[in-house]
């Protein structure tokens, strides 16, 4: 659980005494008590985070925000949610508030006989433990910039190298967040789009082998073999992944921990 530093407490004349809210602290507190386990997260997504309503801190009088113990225990639910779970903005938005409310929340894979489960628990938020759950495949354009911390002028650029792009119906896939983050830090190098654009048509390459294989499985009459068709997928992805790191380090001659 995320802890208020004892030296965060509000002080008297800003968002009330600490005795009537607490002990308060300011946003870059906030960051740095998130940043142990959402080392991405910026002082402008906690923001974009409260224009969309999903945190409410208290102001002093000249303006500045004050944070609670519950705000940040709040801001830490929503960032395991996007991460773990790629959940859109307005779906959180509404499990926050029925939890609010009291109301009781059938998670994707319930417990077992379909009992409901306790608005307050982990399981509520996050699901069971080992258990497979369904997650949301989208996430749209604002979602996107604010979980990559970029801007639209970027993701414009980007999209003109067919290094991300929408998906049919709108919204991009939840995997865009992590090239968009990698783009990003790339580009802190000095690797620009244009120079990216060959891994991008290798990544396409891979894919494709990889489809060649699974195709087969995936049109089976038996239910099955197309579970397993998926199954076969991921690792294939996987181990796709690690040859292409293997090799990379291999031309290079360094060896990353």
């Amino acid at each position: 659980m995320l802890r208020i530093p004892a030296g965060g407490a509000a002080k008297s004349g800003t968002a009330g005494t600490a005795s009537q809210a607490g002990r308060l602290v300011s946003i870059g507190t906030v960051l740095t008590m998130l940043r142990d386990e959402f080392p991405e997260v910026t002082i402008s997504k906690i923001r974009f985070l409260e224009a969309e309503g999903l945190v409410e801190p208290r102001r002093t009088p000249s303006g500045y925000r004050k944070f609670a113990a519950g705000d940040v225990e709040r801001l830490a639910h929503i960032l395991r949610l996007q991460r773990d779970h790629y959940l859109p903005l307005k779906v959180i938005r509404d499990q926050l508030d029925a939890l609010a409310r009291g109301e009781q929340i059938r998670i994707p894979a319930p417990a077992a006989h379909g009992e409901s489960v306790d608005p307050a628990s982990p399981v509520a938020l996050y699901g069971e433990v080992g258990r497979e759950r369904p997650t949301v495949a989208r996430v749209d354009r604002a979602e996107l910039i604010a979980a990559a911390d970029v801007d639209e002028v970027q993701l414009v650029e980007w999209e003109s190298y067919g290094l991300l792009a929408e998906v049919p119906g709108g919204g991009f896939d939840a995997e865009a967040v992590t090239v968009a983050r990698l783009v990003a830090d790339l580009g802190r190098f000095g690797l620009e789009p244009r120079h990216l654009r060959a891994m991008k048509a290798a990544a396409d390459r891979e894919a494709g082998l990889v489809e060649q294989v699974v195709a087969p499985l995936r049109r089976h009459r038996n239910p099955q073999t197309r579970a397993h068709a998926e199954a076969t997928l991921k690792e294939l992805a996987g181990l796709s992944v690690r040859l292409h790191e293997a090799l990379v380090q291999t031309a290079l001659g360094v060896r990353l921990d």
